[in-house]
């Protein structure tokens, strides 16, 4: 019998430009708060993503949507979907 496969939504994160050094690849950090399991504080949470930006159109400071992909390279497994917001320079 055929069994019926559900396509997965590709994930999707928001998070800051922080580094645009590198050709079509932009270092994207995103934020989740999280409360510590003794204490019950809230924190920060940081993580960096390696993003693929096929037209270097982001900025350092953009807001971005990224989501996920396919793996461009070793790091790279996100693309742009749209910058949310630019950078006020």
């Amino acid at each position: 019998s055929k069994e019926a496969y559900r396509t997965m939504a590709a994930k999707e994160r928001v998070g800051l430009v922080v580094s645009i050094k590198m050709d079509k690849t932009v270092v994207v950090a995103g934020e989740s708060r999280v409360q510590h399991p003794k204490y019950g504080k809230i924190m920060v949470r940081t993580k960096r993503y390696k993003v693929h930006d096929e037209e270097n159109s982001c900025k350092e400071g953009d807001r971005v949507r990224i989501s996920e992909t396919r793996p461009m390279s070793r790091h790279k497994r996100w693309t742009v979907a749209e910058i949310l917001s630019s950078a006020d320079i």
